[in-house]
């Protein structure tokens, strides 16, 4: 057995199911194992694809997620996705093949420094030289992934390395950084609270059953970040909804008034807390990532650590927040002239979709989308939050749809993100995923625009998209497809793959 045989034997035991990629010659050796194995392989169109979509396999799963490019330039492929994986935190297994490990780092055709370029966009890389280390590098991933999930992890394979026949595998010994140390202080500063405050991240899915029981026993409000969404069911009144620059009036007045926020699992990043100054005196943040720490109580380690160590008391202020008025006001809601106005139509198709998995893209449409959508489970709102690329939804709605097979995945993304990975409506087709498209054609880059005019004071320039034929296109590659421009017509969609919806030109209520 040679080391890739190895490596795949590996991955079936550990559960992996589903890998996406695309081949390569210096990855040949991984997938002549790959096929005589259990696991699934997508074929993808393009290499950024495959790593959208094992972002939002885990995403809606929390299952073992894994993507897989041959030498530079599919590696190279996976990096804007990647990036955005780990501005997400999401703990994906990278593979890249390479070179022979005796010209890999010379000036050679398809030879770049991969582990390099990634280290920035990874929580680790590895560059095993020999087939001990590829196995060893195998093991510590995926314990990494399971047990201490930070973000995505890379291994770069060489074909000599996956080919050899010599290696060894021990059991790994991982110790997880771990310093609760401040954990008797912020006791203190819980006991003393009456008003405390929960911030969830998506750090905090695994402990997600306590954290409701916790939360319901003392009464304690919620509030949840964009990754986060639906933890907590949005229709309990304990979950005031999304904190931050885009949050509801109830979790912001929460934030600023309440006197112990415990922020578990997430980054705390400018878009949650938009004040660090004002908040950090009564913030508890518990996140196994040192790195995003913030406040006078940090604690790295586990929510379930965390939870494990703390009390809680039963507080009474919820009422003093209901009275605050959550209401978000989205101008023009029951306006249907045409050009029909786009938070309308996202507003009707969130309604006609409303226990389904949404994946949203970069761009206007995605403000309206989460503006919007109420979310009742988590996982059911997915896109990019922490780096906002474009040309998300596509693939991710693959990842997703291959994650949740009973499900329907419904896309909504702009005329701008349909064409940044508009290759894989082959994908769609040749695994006959249940996916609905929703194009919201504004015939430009909207939010670009609203900027310049807003912000720079400038005419709208280089916005305006010349528009190809978006129904033939998805005719071409097999899907069924509609241009829809009247609200009654949005509402008899049920049969196509692709949705052509006409909008009008509308600027989103920018964050304060």
């Amino acid at each position: 057995m040679n080391v890739a045989s190895y490596l795949v034997k590996i991955l079936e035991e550990e559960g992996l199911e589903n890998i996406f990629g695309l081949p390569g010659e210096q990855i040949l050796p991984f997938y002549r194992a790959l096929k005589n194995s259990k696991i699934n392989h997508i074929l993808v169109r393009h290499e950024q694809a495959a790593m959208h979509a094992a972002d939002a396999y885990y995403k809606s799963s929390h299952k073992l997620s894994a993507c897989v490019a041959t030498a530079a330039p599919g590696a190279l492929n996976f990096t804007m996705a990647l990036a955005g994986a780990y501005k997400d935190s999401v703990p994906v297994l990278v593979l890249t093949g390479d070179n022979s490990t005796d010209i890999r780092n010379k000036d050679v055709f398809q030879s770049v420094p991969t582990s390099e370029i990634f280290k920035n966009i990874t929580d680790k890389t590895f560059n095993p030289l020999n087939g001990t280390e590829a196995v060893y590098a195998l093991r510590v991933a995926i314990y990494k992934i399971k047990h201490d999930p930070k973000g995505p992890v890379h291994i770069n394979l060489s074909n000599d390395v996956l080919l050899s026949e010599e290696f060894q595998d021990f059991d790994v010994c991982y110790l997880c950084e771990n310093d609760l140390s401040n954990v008797s202080k912020a006791q203190e500063l819980i006991n003393a609270a009456e008003k405390p405050l929960f911030v969830l991240g998506s750090g905090a899915i695994s402990q997600k059953d306590a954290l409701e029981l916790i939360v319901t026993t003392n009464n304690i409000p919620v509030t949840t970040t964009f990754n986060s969404k639906g933890i907590i069911s949005e229709d309990n009144p304990l979950n005031l909804g999304l904190v931050g620059s885009r949050g509801t009036p109830r979790a912001n007045y929460a934030l600023k008034n309440s006197d112990c926020i415990i922020a578990l699992g997430a980054k705390a990043c400018e878009r949650t807390f938009t004040d660090f100054e004002e908040i950090k005196d009564k913030l508890i943040h518990v996140n196994i990532n040192n790195k995003d720490l913030k406040g006078n109580y940090p604690i790295q380690g586990t929510v379930e650590d965390f939870l494990f160590e703390v009390d809680f008391k039963k507080v009474d202020w919820l009422n003093e927040i209901l009275k605050i008025d959550n209401t978000i006001f989205i101008d023009g809601l029951d306006d249907t002239t045409l050009p029909l106005r786009p938070q309308v139509a996202i507003n009707e198709i969130l309604n006609q979709y409303e226990d389904n998995i949404i994946i949203g893209d970069a761009g206007s449409h995605i403000t309206w989308v989460t503006l919007l959508k109420k979310s009742f489970n988590f996982g059911e709102l997915l896109f990019p939050a922490g780096l906002g690329p474009m040309g998300y939804g596509i693939p991710g709605a693959i990842g997703a749809a291959i994650a949740n097979p009973d499900k329907k995945i419904i896309v909504i993304n702009g005329d701008g993100d349909f064409q940044m990975n508009i290759q894989e409506l082959a994908t769609i087709k040749q695994y006959n995923l249940n996916i609905s498209i929703f194009i919201i054609n504004n015939s430009q880059y909207g939010i670009i625009r609203q900027h310049e005019v807003n912000k720079y004071n400038m005419e709208p320039y280089q916005i305006d998209l010349k528009n190809p034929d978006f129904v033939k296109i998805a005719d071409a590659y097999g899907l069924k497809a509609k241009k829809v421009e009247t609200l009654n017509d949005l509402k008899n969609i049920n049969d196509y793959d692709v949705v052509e919806v006409i909008v009008r030109a509308e600027d989103i209520p920018l964050p304060k």
